[in-house]
């Protein structure tokens, strides 16, 4: 069961929520930063993390039913646009096929009832070489064993499981990254900067999320062939027997006459 979106609203008006938006929303900027004329995608509970796109054509928040949604952006006026938010089944988007240029999922895959139909559904609706950037709790990491966030609920994930999970979904992998050191504590957000530079360097493994950027790859289809029937390779008595060689003839019958002299 999927977190209540005013629990999602509720963390992310708090310390904790602060620095995680800081921290994720640093590296979606330094993957996308420059999203000018595209059209974005944000699945799940991703709203937080769109302030760094600049330029983009459209941005879209899909939010899955179990979850519930919220009126995004607020206020009700960027760029002049009303609710940009709606409600969807995270198997079913509903959004034509390949629509999107990119698409970034945050608290999507960990609570999805099937993480693969998820990522077809992303694959679906994701332009010829658009991009996704999946963002989960990491198995080895302090956060996913922290009730009292969003990241403590569901599956975490390893790498090696996120890079797997993206390709049987036909999403082949580009990068990848870590963020989230510092400790689920909401007395230690402060210092989230510090334990952010300092755990890259010293204890990169346990690091509260991974990210993962993947392209959309489509293959060319091979034509079949059509169908003919077989012609034969050898038809019995079409070839005859070769005659003796004019060579071999000429012998024989001069070793006929020699024997006769």
């Amino acid at each position: 069961m999927r977190r209540d979106v005013v629990e999602l609203r509720r963390f992310y008006a708090g310390p904790l929520g602060h620095a995680v938006r800081e921290m994720v929303g640093r590296k979606v900027d330094e993957a996308w930063g420059q999203a000018s004329g595209l059209d974005v995608l944000a699945l799940g509970y991703a709203t937080p993390f769109l302030d760094g796109l600049s330029g983009a054509r459209r941005v879209v928040a899909a939010m899955p039913a179990s979850q519930g949604v919220e009126v995004w952006p607020q206020p009700l006026a960027r760029n002049g646009a009303g609710n940009l938010a709606c409600l969807t089944d995270e198997q079913a988007l509903p959004f034509p096929n390949a629509m999107f240029d990119r698409v970034l999922v945050v608290h999507g895959l960990e609570e999805a009832d099937d993480p693969l139909a998820f990522l077809r559904e992303v694959w679906r609706v994701l332009a010829p070489s658009g991009r996704v950037i999946l963002t989960a709790s990491a198995r080895s990491g302090l956060w996913a064993n922290a009730e009292g966030t969003p990241f403590g609920s569901g599956r975490p994930f390893t790498r090696a499981q996120l890079e797997q999970l993206a390709r049987e979904a036909e999403l082949e992998p580009l990068a990848w990254s870590r963020a989230l050191y510092v400790p689920p504590v909401e007395g230690l957000s402060r210092y989230a900067e510090g334990f952010e530079q300092v755990g890259a360097r010293l204890w990169p493994r346990f690091a509260g999320l991974i990210l993962l950027e993947a392209v959309k790859q489509t293959f060319a289809v091979k034509p079949k062939g059509l169908r003919a029937p077989a012609r034969a390779a050898f038809n019995p008595g079409a070839l005859k027997p070769a005659r003796a060689p004019a060579l071999a003839r000429t012998l024989r019958l001069r070793n006929s006459g020699d024997n006769g002299s």
